[in-house]
């Protein structure tokens, strides 16, 4: 670990900085301005186009060199953004001094003074925000969710036979199969994905009040709302059509929310694999030379579930501080979503280093099938509910009432006691028979499919 991490305040920076290196590229402060840099230079270029009345088309290749800027764009380039912003202290301004430099030494004079024309600050930020968290979530953190939820759905699908004891209150119930209790987290993660990738990534752009005032009076004959709507989406991104100084951030408090859903099965998971190990349902595979704990050698801990419900609460408690503050603004806006912008990576890293240790986790596990088996049948009153409902099919009296004279004795009953009751019934000999066949291990439902 370098001496940088190892003085990092943030774990996300420190200790958790090996597993969050892919959004580097998005949530950096690097990555800020470059991104502010890439709006800036796809505007002007796209105000050219326009043939504008001193803006004249680029010449031809421009725009090809333009682009390379922002795909070369290094290190070095941001310390002298950074440099002009201590000078003048505001950093959408410095990224804006930058380009005009640029301009300059290119010879470029003539469109210098339509980098950032009539916009505002929010205007780049309202756009490479939601830029950064679209191109983030689809080239990282989607595949990272879908690879875990690949990983439950296979393990789902290899342990789908499996009989297992179902608990509902804590307490022994209908038996279900080991499998189809994994696949139904990945379904409620597969809904909730297809929900995620409904919501749009929203954009403001519009001038300093969201009227494009400044451009309207400077141009009036230009459609500026159909050229910001192309703009914007061309961009990938969807323009909102009213607003104020600011985005109002609705669809970017979904996001949170939803994400936070996501997160909120996961814990749900983690906590299950968690009970299921402690059982005993489940062992960890051995990692040698790993120390489960410091005091006791036998200890092997599952630190992977717990560690992702650490993390996955953490993001979630900002993620909703997100998408509560965001949508509120002082009248045409208020700067305090400023800063809680600045925290958007946050919650995203605590979410990918937690989607990682349980993938981590779950490769580390393995099914042990005999306690499994043995915990089922040692309660085999948990056939009750399936002699009784046969019993009411066949219009036995009061079947209900019989079962449970029958399992609440306070004794441990024993597939015996079952037998004995069915064989004391006033049956047909194929009914009887039929309920003498119901075990703990096959009364488990339809096969899902």
């Amino acid at each position: 670990m370098s001496e940088q991490s190892l003085m990092a305040i943030s774990p996300l920076d420190g200790r958790y900085s090996v597993h969050i290196q892919e959004l580097a590229p998005y949530y950096s402060e690097f990555a800020l301005i470059k991104y502010r840099i890439r709006i800036e230079i796809e505007y002007l270029i796209s105000l050219s186009d326009l043939n504008l009345k001193n803006c004249p088309p680029l010449p031809q290749g421009t725009a090809q060199i333009l682009r390379k800027w922002v795909e070369n764009f290094d290190i070095e380039q941001a310390q002298s953004v950074k440099l002009i912003e201590k000078q003048i202290n505001h950093d959408v301004k410095a990224v804006e001094y930058f380009i005009k430099q640029k301009l300059e030494n290119e010879g470029l004079n003539p469109w210098m003074e339509f980098v950032h024309f009539g916009l505002t600050s929010q205007d780049i930020n309202n756009t490479a925000i939601p830029l950064l968290l679209k191109e983030s979530t689809e080239m990282v953190l989607l595949p990272k969710i879908q690879g875990l939820v690949d990983q439950i759905k296979s393990l789902g699908n290899e342990w789908l036979l499996v009989p297992m004891l179902a608990r509902t209150h804590g307490q022994p119930a209908s038996p279900t199969r080991f499998g189809k209790e994994l696949l139904v987290f990945t379904e409620r993660l597969e809904m909730q994905i297809q929900l995620l990738n409904q919501i749009p990534f929203s954009s403001k752009f519009g001038g300093a009040t969201g009227g494009f005032n400044a451009h309207f009076v400077a141009y009036p004959k230009v459609d500026w709302v159909e050229f910001g709507n192309n703009f914007v989406t061309g961009l990938g991104l969807k323009r909102s059509q009213y607003t104020t100084q600011i985005e109002h951030y609705d669809n970017l408090a979904a996001y949170m929310d939803c994400l936070s859903r996501i997160n909120t099965i996961l814990i749900d998971f983690a906590r299950d694999v968690w009970q299921y190990i402690s059982m005993d349902y489940l062992k960890q595979k051995i990692s040698h030379g790993e120390v489960g704990s410091s005091a006791m050698p036998h200890k092997v801990n599952p630190i992977d579930f717990e560690n992702a419900e650490g993390n996955l609460g953490i993001a979630n408690a900002i993620m909703n501080h997100f998408s509560n503050k965001l949508p509120i603004s002082r009248l045409q806006r208020d700067l305090s979503d400023s800063t809680v912008l600045r925290n958007i990576g946050v919650p995203i890293g605590h979410s990918l280093v937690a989607y990682q240790s349980i993938l981590k986790g779950l490769k580390k596990i393995e099914i042990n099938p005999t306690k499994i088996k043995n915990d089922l049948n040692d309660h085999v009153e948990v056939i009750s509910e399936a002699i009784q409902t046969i019993l009411r099919r066949e219009q036995f009296p009061m079947p209900y009432e019989a079962l449970k004279k029958l399992s609440r004795t306070g004794q441990k009953l024993t597939i015996s006691d079952f037998q004995n009751f069915i064989e004391s019934l006033d049956l047909p000999d194929e009914i009887k028979m039929e309920l003498k066949n119901i075990t703990p291990e096959n009364y488990t439902g339809v096969l899902p499919k």
